[in-house]
């Protein structure tokens, strides 16, 4: 009995061996394109499948896909609103003194560099503990794992509330870059235990949307709420708000035993081996310590730049949250070279402007636009890494999520040594400079990729031809 060809594999008109011999060339099949050649081990690590398509981002290599019958499509759902949720919550917490810098240092007596502070320590811890509880975690489940971090960040923020003494305050913050380190890195590569296998990228995204929303809509509300009921209310607010998100996790997050470990040694060897995630790393820090030299002062800025009166500032910054929003979805589906490209060449002139123009009107237009130009960062570095490293994503996401917290310690740090040494002005211009070093990363970068990408388009129709050719062609 014959067995019948396996579809895609049906057996095809034979071809004249030498089709020279038939004075004409007959046309390949359309519906039989040359394969291209199978891929070196470890190819999608490698830095030119940044360019492949992005259908939805990647399930992380720690995690097994949970299938279909095994997940309860609410329950799942409400999981991974939670699990954003929790990262809103650690978002909004580590950027909250970003407008709270003037009412907490004239409370507590130090000056607006040293009020930084606040966001430069979390930030700094946050970036070490990203990869140190991601492995030290690697044998607890996931959920407890969770659960004890929200809750500290929730008790740090109520123990800010009631600080007397600055450094107080400044341990408190400390907690909560402990908080933010291990919750973003571990959060990101849940999504795909959660929900469905169809449903992943979604999920995924909704649980990464927690960090943008969080930098443009939990900053401008933090400060509102300090502008309505004083800097304390606004740190009591957050770890309330930590409390219902403890809540939340507890009821609605599944048991999410380890499957896989990530050792020390796997991050440094994938930065060594692929050169898109150096790259994306590099970026990752040029653009959120210009972006935090800058924002940690925006509203010293806004006021002594701009000329703002005061009683403004909270309506413009929630103005920007409205514009970052905009900018993320934006951003979301487009590629990140081109897009962080826009981002670093954009915010150079939108940085020098707002750092030189005085003026009220002219401040407030460039402070929207720089919410637009910024909405869309987050989404695209994390797009750029797991494009970067698809067979890696949960280490490529945890040297992102280091390098972005670092980052945000080292932009309010070198804002705050302009601040206190030079003038309010000179933090937005340093800010400027970074933005510039991060669009000239991008474009080399980009346009190695696409020499690399040249180069292989131009070898493979060589090497097909050589191999398709005939005996007596070859001779």
């Amino acid at each position: 009995m014959t067995e019948a060809p396996a579809p895609g594999n049906e057996p095809r008109t034979p071809e004249p061996k030498h089709p020279a011999a038939s004075g004409c060339t007959p046309a390949p099949a359309p519906e039989q394109p040359v394969p291209a050649p199978d891929p070196a081990p470890g190819a999608g690590s490698r830095p030119d499948s940044v360019s492949g398509p992005a259908a939805g981002p990647a399930p992380a290599t720690g995690e097994a896909v949970a299938p279909d019958e095994a997940v309860a499509g609410w329950r799942g759902w409400g999981a991974v609103g939670a699990v954003a949720l929790g990262i809103f919550c650690l978002i909004t917490s580590e950027l909250l003194p970003v407008g709270l810098l003037t009412p907490v240092g004239a409370d507590l007596g130090v000056s607006d560099g040293t009020a930084g502070l606040m966001v430069t320590v979390p930030g700094l811890v946050a970036g070490f503990c990203a990869p140190l509880v991601t492995v030290g975690a690697g044998r607890l489940d996931r959920r407890w794992v969770l659960v004890v971090l929200i809750a500290l960040m929730a008790v740090a923020n109520l123990v800010a509330a009631v600080a007397q003494d600055f450094g107080v305050l400044l341990a408190a913050r400390l907690l909560v870059g402990v908080s933010v380190g291990g919750f973003w890195a571990i959060a990101g590569g849940l999504a795909v235990r959660l929900v469905p296998a169809r449903h992943v990228g979604r999920a995924t995204a909704l649980v990464f949307g927690g960090v943008p929303t969080a930098s443009v809509l939990g900053v401008p509300a933090g400060t509102l709420l300090g502008e309505l009921g004083g800097w304390r209310f606004a740190f009591a607010a957050v770890g309330g708000l930590g409390l219902l998100t403890l809540a939340a996790l507890v009821l609605l997050l599944p048991p999410l035993p380890p499957t896989r470990t990530i050792t020390f040694a796997q991050l440094p060897a994938l930065l060594r081996r692929n050169r898109a995630v150096r790259a994306g790393v590099a970026v990752t820090f040029l653009v959120v310590t210009g972006q935090f030299a800058a924002y940690t002062f925006v509203r010293p800025i806004m006021q002594d730049v701009s000329g703002v009166n005061a009683a403004y500032v909270s309506t413009l910054l929630l103005g920007y949250g409205v514009a970052g929003v905009a900018g993320n979805f934006l951003a979301g589906a487009r590629d990140p070279y081109r897009t962080l490209f826009t981002v670093g060449a954009a915010l150079t002139v939108i940085l020098a402007l707002i750092a030189l123009v005085p003026g009220a009107v002219a401040g407030t237009v460039l402070l929207l636009a720089w919410g637009l130009v910024y909405g869309g960062v987050s989404v695209s570095l994390q797009s750029w890494m797991i494009k970067a490293a698809p067979d890696d994503a949960e280490a490529a996401s945890s040297l992102m999520v280091a390098m972005f917290n670092l980052a945000i310690a080292a932009g309010a740090l070198s804002g705050g040594l302009a601040v206190d040494g030079i003038s309010v002005p000179a933090a937005p211009l340093a800010g400027a400079a970074l933005m510039a070093m991060a669009a000239v990363t991008v474009r080399v970068t980009s346009a190695s990729r696409t020499a690399t990408r040249a180069v292989v388009g131009a070898a493979a129709p060589a090497a097909v031809s050589a191999r398709d050719a005939s005996p007596a062609d070859r001779r």
